[in-house]
């Protein structure tokens, strides 16, 4: 009877266990089709436009992926952006879209690093111990999240996904290392450390994350042999960077970190902001100001996360600890921002913050519970079902400049500036002036506010009246245009020579401007400058400028 029941057990067949099937490239494809339509948008005239078009002779030269280094972002001496990876990949970008001129594939670019982040991200989660269909769904809720919609709909967002991908692959290569103790490996993560920290000032937060994740959660001792050289490489990288990065701003005028506690105060609540933005992502803005977003979200949102948390008797404490480090380690470089550089709540920086609410997602009743990975990847589709849905809608805010501007005004109210780009993109001339003096009365010191007022004023024949907020500009933002303006008013004013150093100043930004270019051939000819004259006409010449003819015979060009 004995050998009769092993035989009949042994001959029963059990269920085989599910399994996902090309995990990686369902990520690409998941990611990759729901910002399809972004392809087909355009511009939306913040910074995007000053990136693509405004500094074509940047981008125009493929040797400036070398001279990134010796300037920061916009070049200006108020300028605290030092980031020469993004505006390498910006110069490439302009070369492969017929010089600027194809948008889409501006765009599609935009897809493809998010769609690397999203299978980075995967690998990265496995490799931090989170199971392989748990890692699946978390990573594909992150592909169409619609928080992070901006970081792929809006062309200059791509800072942050470049980042992650610099910063997910140091992580990876990292925890490669500690196993393998392979030079190889330490070799990669410090090229990718540095290359993330060329790319944005955030990544100062990538070592300390390291640490958590190496240490707390791999259990890896601190003081071990391949965590002291990590530490002497990562001290090294850092050290390069901020050599650097000195270097160029030794020249530009330093902000101010007085009111760093103070700022740091002021926005430490944000967290509860963008956690309510990533569990209840229905007020979300392309232009968000911390005074016009509501904080009841975020409450409910962490009561709900700590309930879920609280449900699961196997939980995973280091797991915990290291997410909720993830998240806020990389939201503290957004805290301690200088209110002066950006008031601005962008949700594109949860990018990475992001990857420390999917561990603390993993360790929730939400996955860790009795359903099966079949169950738990129908519900996960179902969340990414909402998601996408909620994304595509988000999606036609970025499609041109008006769709977005009349969102931020829509959502950030406050805002002076979202108010005033408004103003100058809706066709009712009431609107907009309404708008217009709505922007002005809430910061009279907005950047370019004073700019498009002088332009509009000189556009109602009010030159003269102009002058003073032209040099209100110059004081703020130091743009270059405000000299294209102010030569105006010189002239009017007859004052030859002011006009004339006002344009050379301004040429040599926007150095094949026809109408700059012609009116200081005018100037040189009214004031009897002959020899800047001719070196004028011929410069215009050689550029492909035209010419009056009589200039060129009188000349002999």
């Amino acid at each position: 009877m004995s050998k009769i029941a092993a035989k009949s057990v042994s001959s029963i067949q059990l269920p085989k266990k599910f399994t996902l099937k090309y995990p990686l490239l369902w990520l690409a494809i998941i990611a990759f089709a729901i910002y399809i339509p972004t392809i087909s948008m355009g511009e939306t005239d913040l910074d995007d436009g000053i990136a693509i078009n405004t500094f074509h002779n940047i981008n125009e030269d493929i040797s400036n992926v070398f001279a990134s280094f010796q300037h920061t972002i916009f070049g200006t001496q108020a300028d605290q952006y030092y980031r020469p990876i993004a505006t390498d990949a910006m110069i490439l970008n302009y070369q492969l879209a017929d010089h600027g001129k194809n948008i889409a594939l501006f765009h599609l670019v935009n897809i493809l690093l998010h769609v690397l982040c999203v299978t980075l991200l995967f690998k990265l989660l496995v490799k931090l111990g989170v199971k392989e269909m748990h890692s699946f769904i978390l990573a594909a809720l992150f592909a169409v999240h619609p928080v992070l919609t901006e970081a792929v709909a809006w062309i200059c967002a791509r800072v942050e996904t470049i980042l992650a991908i610099f910063v997910i692959l140091f992580f990876i290569k990292s925890v490669d290392y500690v196993n393998t103790q392979r030079v190889k490996h330490l070799i990669l993560a410090a090229l990718f450390l540095l290359l993330a920290l060329f790319t944005k000032e955030t990544a100062i937060a990538a070592a300390p994350v390291a640490f958590v994740l190496l240490v707390v959660l791999l259990q890896e001792k601190w003081q071990s042999r391949a965590m002291l050289i990590q530490y002497i490489v990562w001290v090294a990288c850092y050290a390069v960077w901020f050599t650097a990065r000195s270097l160029v701003l030794s020249s530009h005028a330093a902000v101010s970190v007085a009111n760093m506690p103070r700022d740091f105060l002021h926005r430490l609540p944000l967290s509860l902001q963008y956690l309510g933005k990533i569990f209840f992502p229905f007020n979300l803005s392309v232009f968000p100001l911390q005074e016009d977003t509501v904080y009841y979200f975020g409450i409910i949102a962490a009561l709900v996360l700590g309930v879920l948390l609280y449900l699961n008797a196997n939980r995973n404490n280091k797991m915990i600890i290291a997410g909720s480090s993830v998240f806020f380690l990389f939201l503290f470089p957004v805290f301690i921002v200088p209110r002066e550089l950006s008031e601005q709540t962008y949700e594109y920086r949860l990018y990475l913050p992001m990857i420390g609410v999917l561990l603390l997602l993993s360790q929730t009743s939400l996955f860790q519970n009795k359903l099966t990975d079949r169950q738990l990847l129908a519900g996960g589709i179902g969340m990414m079902c909402l998601f996408a849905g909620l994304n595509f809608s988000y999606q036609q805010s970025f499609k041109d400049p008006l769709a977005f501007w009349t969102q931020a005004a829509e959502t950030a109210p406050h805002s002076s500036y979202a108010n005033m780009m408004l103003a100058a993109r809706v066709t009712d001339p009431e609107k907009s002036n309404q708008l217009f003096h709505k922007a002005f009365s809430l910061n009279p010191k907005e950047r370019y506010v004073n700019y498009i007022y002088a332009v509009d004023l000189q556009n109602k024949d009010s030159v003269q009246a102009s002058e003073p907020y032209l040099l209100a500009e110059q004081k703020i933002t130091g743009y270059y245009k405000c000299d294209f303006y102010l030569a105006r008013v010189a002239i009017e004013r007859k004052d030859y020579t002011a006009a004339i150093a006002y344009l050379e100043r301004y040429l040599k930004v926007e150095k094949d401007d026809a109408t700059g270019n012609n009116n200081l051939l005018v100037l040189y000819l009214d004031t009897d400058h002959d020899d800047k004259a001719k070196e004028q006409a011929k410069k215009m010449k050689d550029m492909g400028l035209q010419v009056p003819q009589a200039v060129l015979d009188h000349f002999h060009l």
